[in-house]
């Protein structure tokens, strides 16, 4: 595998894995593009409640991802994580058609995270093992593409659905099971471990917290970076409501999130090369412009094309940003830490994503949904000064991964 180029150096496994993260997330995002306006139109949450609950639920998943990731070091296992995260997923989503209160929706909502936190880190770990370094960025590239893919899918069943029968939301979230259950069954019959060899094959007996000092500087970088940029995002809900607060019809406010997935999948895997090539500092800054151009256009927006604008620069940041971070993650962990690596890694976004997304909910019922997306600018321009202020660090790391 090692030396070949493009596409065909990337190895089966990730395809898999790409495949069925497309899966969830067709089913993730039918229900995601369609539960914020759910809670609120329906249930009577306010804009604050949906930013705690949506806060909570992210970050839940982000943090979760360290236990999982540990665990995964810990027996040398990762498949076994994988498929029990993936399949909370799914079990979850049976309960959103289901749910007769908020609460009920509400604690759906977190089992559907809990179950992403449990598998992203042994997922992520599983494809570092099994690619080839001079491939690593492609790799995550295409896994953060498909998963894209399956972003933009999700909304746009979520379109057709509203549309068929007639704007109920819960027929919507019946349709969303199916991919989920196919997720799960390709993951049964279609991904397999990496032979472990030497020191990789004995199991961890205990964890230990002394592993954090074979973490280089260049790891904990990576991760202050990470978490700087996701103070500044919050959750993607608040993209839906700024869709409906400047006119967007509810069975079409997910046209954002469209939008928004098909700049990401586009820009993932072209990022993924060019890191590979040694453009990881570019790419950054690149990203972190992105953001903030996305958050002066959704606080100035009047109508849809600006909404919509703004959701398209919001993709092109997360295009630009998400798989870069995830192989630079990879390039700087010890082989057999990969796991914990990515755990704390999440951690660190989980905390500062619940920060952003209850921070942004307040903003939006105190003082307009204008004040919440400059804030986040203010946040991103915090986070590209740090940007060049160790652009010698970040240039580094870009030529090295």
């Amino acid at each position: 595998m090692p030396g070949r180029k493009g596409l065909a150096g990337v190895p089966r496994g990730v395809w898999v894995l790409g495949i069925v993260s497309l899966l969830m997330d067709v089913s993730s995002e039918t229900i995601h593009a369609l539960l914020p306006l759910y809670m609120a139109t329906v249930m009577g949450a306010s804009t604050f409640v949906i930013g705690v609950v949506e806060g909570i639920a992210e970050s839940m998943a982000l943090i979760i991802k360290l236990f999982s990731g540990v665990l995964s070091d810990w027996f040398r296992k990762r498949k076994p994580l994988v498929l029990l995260g993936y399949g909370l997923a799914a079990v979850s989503k049976f309960a959103f058609p289901l749910a007769p209160t908020l609460g009920w929706i509400i604690a759906a909502r977190f089992a559907d995270r809990v179950g992403k936190g449990i598998r992203g880190a042994p997922r992520d770990a599983l494809i570092a093992d099994i690619t080839p370094e001079d491939a690593r960025g492609r790799s995550f590239g295409l896994r953060q593409a498909l998963d894209t893919v399956g972003a933009i899918g999700g909304p746009l069943l979520a379109l057709a659905a509203m549309a068929i029968f007639a704007s109920s939301f819960k027929a919507a979230f019946w349709i969303a099971v199916i991919p989920a259950v196919l997720c799960v069954i390709l993951i049964v019959v279609g991904v397999d471990e990496p032979e472990k060899k030497g020191d990789d094959a004995a199991p961890r007996r205990r964890v230990r917290f002394a592993d954090a000092r074979r973490f280089t500087s260049s790891f904990w970088i990576i991760v202050a970076i990470a978490g700087v940029l996701t103070l500044a995002r919050f959750s993607e809900a608040f993209l839906v409501l700024r869709a409906q607060n400047v006119g967007f019809e509810v069975a079409r406010a997910p046209l954002v999130m469209v939008v928004m997935s098909i700049v990401y999948a586009i820009t993932a895997y072209p990022a993924g090369v060019a890191l590979d090539r040694g453009r990881g500092a570019p790419l950054l800054a690149a990203g972190v412009v992105a953001l903030i151009a996305a958050d002066i256009v959704l606080a100035l927006a009047s109508g849809a094309m600006s909404v919509l604008a703004g959701a398209a620069l919001w993709g092109l940041h997360m295009g630009l940003t998400q798989g870069l971070l995830a192989a630079l993650v990879a390039g700087a962990a010890p082989n057999d830490l990969r796991g914990t690596a990515f755990g704390v890694f999440n951690l660190v976004c989980g905390i500062a994503l619940l920060i952003a997304s209850v921070l942004a909910g307040w903003l939006w019922d105190a003082y307009g949904p204008a004040q919440t997306f400059y804030v986040g600018a203010a946040f991103t321009v915090v986070a590209g000064i740090g940007l060049l202020l160790r652009r010698k660090d970040v240039g580094a790391l870009g030529k090295a991964a």
